[in-house]
């Protein structure tokens, strides 16, 4: 006969497990005490080109990690753009060591790939350990001499035809094309780049007239062009709140969300399939936008030293003086909540998937699927 087990028995019981997992984590501990990368040299992949939102998250991380791990090894920031950043993410998925040594940027179009079961997709996020993800913000803006001065003037951009330089359907540019739509913008796209960056170039040699950067971008590169009068900033992305509902970035409170938007120009709220799908793609875009990832298989130790050095980088006095003009007002999470997160942006419902690849197919003739 089993007997329910007794107070002094619970107790007993509570003391063993406790002392087990102080003994785990003191093992833990001083395993990774053990790990130095001195004298290393550490591989940072973005899968986009220089100079745009993840190439200026990576760089502004770069040096303040190196300097708080053990042994202060040099981290490199290597860009492998291509297909819409499937490229480099399929190559770190293949080629990645497990030594700590070899670490992935994500971002929005790796993840967009991924979610709509794009057939150049050769990676899987379950596969890999999630170190840090960082939410951040966009902007959408048109060149200064399409006679627009303020977001209030949209409605005449109705009379214009916009042209927006995109990485691919499947890039985080699918959200500004979902925005166009909903807008009723007649947005044309010239396909092939490969980054936002080359966007932002291409807005300065007057070869688009609309465009738009993350945050980090944004602050670094447009807003000079901004208060050149060169670009009139149109509207943000807005961030999500836990009950699901959008309000203004704050790091861009003077502009309204694209339901603002919507409202200011129709008068009612955004509805249908196309906002659906643009509210789910934009959610997942940007609550987790950049994730920082080591392959799966990367012994604890080494996934726990870099969970300290980012939480002593998050901690330096560097990086509370520099992040907020760099990076934006937005809070990265890091080790499991950023695992969870994780977990929650890469998956998608049906519905949505299922309209943008048949909106894809009929209007673009592309399908993404085998």
């Amino acid at each position: 006969m089993r007997h329910a087990p007794t107070a002094h028995g619970l107790a007993g019981a509570l003391m063993i497990c406790v002392t087990a997992a102080m003994a785990m984590l003191s093992a833990r501990a001083a395993t990774a005490q053990d790990v130095d990368f001195a004298g290393q040299t550490v591989e940072l992949v973005i899968p986009f080109s220089q100079g745009g939102g993840s190439d200026v998250w990576a760089r502004f991380h770069a040096p303040l990690l190196a300097r708080h791990l053990p042994g202060q090894p040099s981290i490199v920031v290597r860009n492998e753009p291509g297909s819409g950043g499937t490229r480099g993410s399929n190559a770190f998925a293949e080629d990645a060591s497990a030594d700590g040594l070899s670490l992935l940027g994500t971002s929005g179009s790796s993840l967009f790939a991924y979610l709509l079961g794009d057939f150049r997709v050769r990676y899987d996020f379950d596969d890999w350990s999630v170190l840090m993800a960082s939410p951040t913000g966009g902007v959408v803006y048109v060149a200064g001499d399409l006679g627009v001065a303020s977001w209030r003037d949209i409605a005449a951009l109705q009379d214009h035809q916009l042209v927006f330089a995109s990485q691919g359907i499947t890039s985080l540019d699918l959200v500004p094309m979902l925005a166009f739509r909903v807008l009723g913008l007649d947005a044309n796209y010239v396909f092939g780049y490969t980054g936002r960056h080359d966007g932002l170039e291409a807005m300065r040699l007057h070869e688009v007239n609309i465009d738009y950067q993350t945050t980090s971008a944004y602050l670094q590169n447009v807003a000079p062009m901004v208060a050149a009068g060169d670009a009139v900033p149109l509207f943000s992305w807005g961030i999500v709140d836990a009950d699901g509902s959008v309000r203004r970035d704050p790091t861009f409170p003077d502009l309204p969300t694209l339901e603002e938007l919507y409202e200011h120009l129709h008068g009612t709220q955004p509805s249908g399939p196309e906002y659906d799908a643009y509210r789910v793609f934009a959610s997942a875009g940007f609550a987790a936008q950049k994730m920082l990832v080591l392959p799966g298989d990367t012994p604890p130790a080494i996934r726990e030293t870099w969970l300290q050095a980012i939480r002593a980088a998050r901690s330096d006095p560097e990086y509370i003086a520099r992040a907020p003009a760099i990076l934006g007002a937005y809070q990265s999470l890091v080790g499991d909540d950023a695992q969870h997160l994780a977990a929650s942006v890469t998956r998608i419902d049906d519905a949505p998937r299922r309209f943008v690849l048949e909106w894809l197919a009929d209007e673009y003739s592309i399908r993404l699927t085998e």
